[in-house]
């Protein structure tokens, strides 16, 4: 049995540099601080999203109904225009300056934008001044939110042990979801509650104006962090100050020396995302606007699907940790391929059953996704420019391919006449992401680049340095199997 090593002492383990011992509550307490920003920032753009007809009647009154649907959408995609902005400023400051600072600047700018959505006079009141200002903030919006996905992730990545990172980091898409289900359920109730004309007159405001105590929540849990030991430990290795290591610097080394994991990360980003808003923000429009469903309706039937992913997210994280990343997203790419087409024709029926076998298919598709990826995309990238390249990649993939996809999918359903435009665009999306999994590397249960052990115990911390001393002596290293079987005797 490789049992600890109990020669070497606690301050040993302390102070080594090959090994990261986490508590769980600190765990707990970046899970929770990243969390809750996510959830704000998809709580922003689900709103916007299941208001997308009321926002239109407010802010393009002349406009036919395809028109203000078409407009709404476009200032949605205009948000994710500017998020690779926001991508390559945030994101190799974060590395340079450290992710806690970025993350806390990113959701007061997300809280303020989203909260002045919600006092923008109507285009009744002050003409084509109103949709510009609608402009203006959702561009403030997506310039955050550019900040928030990478550092969010990053940050959650290098705090979690090794052997529990699937797990931890699939609690950072909990947030995404539990933000699309607040929105939804907001909407519905809002809707149920006042007529027609009170939701154009001013009830649609009030899911915006939330923005403003949610951000300040966010910002008081993130400001009591303490940076990640993976950047602590980077910048002690490095031994630069703030003038020596410019942002510049860190640019070219995401862009030009590890092109290859950008480019990865892109094209998942791109596969997943054109599912993931096909699902949740298309979706919705798609139910009443097509197939004539009541909103609220059509949105219940969301609720619950979200909700079951939600409660399921986390044992796919954790299932992550024991039979590898790879698996589970070759899975759902396969799955998308498959049974997209045949969800959408259920759908299509009109029957509630049907619908929700439906909606259920594709999300229980998308849950393998959202409970992977926060843990695949960050081990793309070594720690010093961890931040930077999944900021950059992601949001570059997401304004391309994310936010675009509620637009393209009208576009192209009002110009083709097909109900089927939906299901053939993720299957096309399905294969190339299939197609970048197989070139990744498996990364489950193993360091992040560039970063030491990161392990949950002193026992295995002991473990760990106890191998590496062996390997140093030139004795043969005891298995990882065998390490195991002592952690879980």
């Amino acid at each position: 049995m490789n049992a600890p090593d109990h020669s070497i002492t606690a301050d040993e383990v302390a102070q080594s540099p090959d090994v990261t011992v986490i508590d769980e509550a600190s765990v707990s307490r970046a899970v929770k601080a990243t969390m809750l920003g996510n959830a704000m920032e998809w709580f922003d753009f689900g709103v916007y999203a299941y208001l997308a007809t009321t926002i239109g009647q407010v802010f393009f009154p002349e406009a036919s109904g395809t028109a203000q649907l078409l407009s709404t959408f476009a200032i949605f995609a205009a948000a994710f225009i500017v998020r690779p902005l926001g991508g390559f400023f945030f994101g190799p400051l974060g590395d340079r300056i450290g992710r806690k600072k970025v993350l806390a600047t990113t959701i007061i700018l997300m809280a303020g934008s989203t909260f002045a959505i919600g006092v923008i006079p109507s285009y009744e009141s002050v003409g084509i001044l109103a949709p510009i200002l609608l402009v203006l903030f959702r561009l403030v919006q997506g310039f955050s939110t550019g900040g928030e996905y990478g550092g969010a992730s990053t940050f959650v990545a290098e705090y979690a042990p090794d052997k529990r990172r699937g797990f931890f980091a699939s609690f950072l898409e909990f947030g995404t979801l539990a933000g699309y289900v607040a929105a939804a359920g907001l909407v519905t109730v809002i809707s149920s509650a006042v007529s027609a004309d009170a939701l154009v007159d001013w009830a649609w405001r009030i899911p915006f104006l939330l923005a403003g105590p949610l951000g300040l929540i966010g910002l008081y849990l993130r400001l009591r962090l303490e940076e990640t030991p993976a950047f602590q430990q980077q910048q002690q290795a490095e031994e630069r100050s703030l003038a020596e290591e410019s942002t510049g610097r860190k640019l070219r080394e995401t862009l030009v020396d590890n092109w290859r994991p950008l480019v990865l990360c892109v094209i998942l980003v791109a596969a997943y995302n054109i599912a993931h808003y096909g699902l949740l923000s298309y979706m919705p429009t798609y139910l009443s606007n097509t197939l004539g469903y009541d909103e609220s309706h059509g949105l219940v039937l969301m609720i619950i699907v979200m909700l079951i992913m939600m409660v399921c997210i986390s044992f796919v994280g954790k299932l992550s940790d024991r039979v590898g990343r790879k698996p589970l997203l070759l899975t759902g790419f396969v799955g998308f391929f498959a049974l997209s087409l045949p969800a959408y024709l259920l759908i299509g029926v009109g029957h509630y059953v049907t619908v929700f076998v439906g909606l259920a298919m594709l999300g229980g598709l998308l849950l393998l996704f959202v409970g992977v990826f926060p843990s695949v995309l960050p081990a793309l990238f070594p720690t010093g420019i961890r931040y930077g390249g999944l900021a950059i990649g992601y949001n570059l993939a997401v304004s391309i391919f994310g936010g675009t996809t509620p637009l393209v999918l009208t576009a192209l359903q009002d110009a083709t006449g097909s109900d089927l435009v939906a299901p053939m665009y993720m299957m096309v999306a399905a294969v190339i992401g299939a197609i970048a999994v197989l070139l990744i590397s498996e990364t489950a249960r193993k360091p992040l680049e560039g970063s030491p052990p990161a392990v949950a115990t002193e026992a295995e911390a002991r473990r760990v340095l106890g191998r590496l001393r062996r390997t140093k002596a030139g004795e043969s290293p005891r298995s990882e199997h065998e390490a195991d079987a002592v952690d879980a005797g």
